[in-house]
């Protein structure tokens, strides 16, 4: 195979489409149109470039690193999504024909990561419902999904719904400002319950039903009848029905009843896409065994009433064309989804942390009685099947990743990783075990160098292993940083000058002695965390299950 030239390889994150691959998303988007079009949605086209300013009176923006100015000095962006540049559309030129039931089929440009192996253009095909009844919308909207689905012939595919209003209405009802409803969502919204869990627990003037609530509802999965504990919740809380939601999710489950029967539409209450963005009904759309959503929508009336429109009710949904293709089978580059086998018809796939983690996470497993035997004597395995489970041996680094990008279903790793690794998952339980520091230190004989630098210099330089960490740490304190990136003895980047600080992990405090290092602040302490990709914990009940006896055996350690 002959070498492309470099000087004609596309950007990073964007690749030529050559006709076999063409042909095949020809089909999807023919099967796809007349599955719309059947159903009365019409064809819209908005352009590719988007007046920043205008947009974001809609909603906040993600994901757009693409912006220029043009010749008028305005702020052009490249769209990220659709959905807000269609809601613009109706807004400004079809604000007297609602309701309108509007379809596209077009490219948006999202940023990722160089080192995350994903594209930053996909191509989306989607539908939006604007100035509908509000409950039949979301009914229409989750069945033509089913059904576009179901036409292309999707295997075992879910509808996992959940909504915002049930826990916008217990966090209305705990009446502790909006800095408490903000960082309770916040959590949520980054998947990260294990930390909404410390946060609830720290936090004084909740009653023991709005505490027991807080952390119940945004783990309530399962099929319809999770509603039923997500009422006692809310009622025990003192929530006001009508606020809650339940009778929307009902109303739901009575419109899309076949769903129910062929046991398609499912609940999970820690999907929160956006929470600005979205104000009821929020779903995404499964199918078994891969490790990505292929579709994600909601209802979203706050960003008509952003542009003008109040009190109209607008639902819709956005498919990933890539990923749709690697899911039935052919050729495709969503850098995301692993084409999968049934649940029923595999392991559960389990990545284990090598090193320091491994004999408590082999302790942790066997506790909540899964079967251990072939993980006392590894030798130089990588893989080892035990029954029903099946564990990956993987750097602890490495483990989110494997998860993230569908190599396991679940895993364990310190917390982090999961911070370093950027990747979507959701973090279910603390271990306790495992624990680390992570400081900021410098030369004690250069005790006030780093601010006298800083007050000249507008910014700190510090060395680490750890960039997210800490970015996420000085943009909590409000300094500017330059991360110098080291992979050893970053305890040498002030000592011979070319940093301030750094910033590392200490357990003693030995080592930091040892180069007349001191610290200066703690930046946040790490635990093993027990953690799922969101597909799989969304269609896979055994993760659910494990994630229960965790928590039972950590319980019992703490007794």
């Amino acid at each position: 195979m002959r070498g492309r030239d470099l000087s004609q390889r596309t950007p990073r994150g964007f690749r030529d489409i050559l006709p076999q691959e063409a042909l095949s998303r020809e089909r999807i988007c023919e099967t796809v149109r007349n599955c719309f079009s059947s159903h009365g949605y019409m064809p819209v086209e908005t352009p590719i470039l988007e007046d920043k300013a205008v947009i974001e009176t809609a909603g906040r923006i993600q994901d757009s690193p693409f912006q220029l100015f043009d010749k008028d000095d305005r702020l052009l962006m490249l769209r990220p999504d659709l959905t807000l540049p269609i809601a613009r559309l109706v807004a400004s030129r079809m604000a007297d024909e609602l309701p309108v039931r509007l379809r596209y089929q077009a490219p948006v440009v999202r940023e990722s990561g160089a080192l995350r192996g994903q594209p930053r253009q996909f191509t989306q095909l989607g539908v939006e419902l604007i100035g509908g009844e509000a409950a039949a919308s979301e009914a229409e909207v989750v069945m033509l999904l089913a059904d576009a689905l179901a036409r292309l012939g999707v295997p075992d595919f879910y509808v996992v719904a959940g909504s915002v209003q049930p826990l916008d209405a217990l966090l209305a009802k705990c009446a502790l400002g909006e800095d408490f409803a903000y960082k309770v969502k916040r959590f949520v919204h980054e998947s990260d319950l294990v930390s909404l869990d410390e946060y609830i627990d720290a936090t004084e003037g909740l009653s023991e039903a709005e505490t027991r609530a807080l952390h119940e509802v945004v783990r309530l999965c399962g099929d319809e009848s999770v509603l039923v504990r997500l009422e006692e919740l809310l009622h025990e809380a003192g929530v006001d029905d009508e606020k809650s939601g339940i009778l929307s999710l009902k109303n739901l489950i009575l419109s899309c009843s076949s769903l129910v029967r062929q046991r398609r539409l499912r609940f999970d209450f820690s999907i929160l896409n956006s929470f600005d963005y979205y104000t009821g009904l929020v779903f995404k759309g499964y199918a078994e065994g891969i490790a990505a959503s292929l579709a994600s929508g909601g209802h979203y009336d706050k960003v008509l009433c952003n542009l003008g429109l109040p009190d109209v009710a607008a639902c819709g949904f956005a498919m990933s064309l890539e990923r749709l293709q690697e899911v039935l089978g052919e050729q495709g580059g969503s850098g995301v989804v692993t084409p999968g086998v049934r649940i029923a018809e595999r392991p559960l796939r389990i990545a284990v942390p090598k090193g320091s983690l491994f004999k408590d996470s082999v302790r942790v497993l066997k506790e909540a009685g899964l079967p251990v035997e072939g993980l006392k004597d590894l030798g130089r395995k990588l893989i080892v099947r035990e029954g029903d489970y099946e564990y990956v041996i993987v750097r602890a680094q490495d483990a989110p990743a494997f998860v993230g990008f569908g190599g396991a279903d679940c895993g364990i790793c310190g917390s982090d990783s999961i911070i370093e690794a950027g990747v979507e998952l959701l973090q279910l339980n603390d271990l306790k075990y495992g624990g680390c520091r992570f400081v900021v230190a410098e030369p004690s004989s250069a005790k006030g160098q780093a601010e006298r630098a800083y007050a000249w210099r507008g910014t700190m330089r510090v060395a680490t292993k750890y960039p997210r960490i800490t970015q996420a740490y000085y943009d909590r304190i409000g300094q500017q940083v330059d991360i110098v990136q080291l992979h050893g003895n970053i305890e040498l980047g002030p000592i011979v000058g070319m940093t301030d600080r750094i910033i590392d992990i200490t357990a003693t405090g030995s080592t930091l002695k040892e180069n007349d290092l001191v610290i200066v602040d703690d930046v946040l302490e790490c635990t093993a965390r027990f953690f799922a990709g969101p597909a799989a914990y969304r269609t896979d009940v055994r993760i659910r299950e494990l994630s229960k006896k965790l928590a039972e055996v950590v319980a019992r350690g703490e007794e």
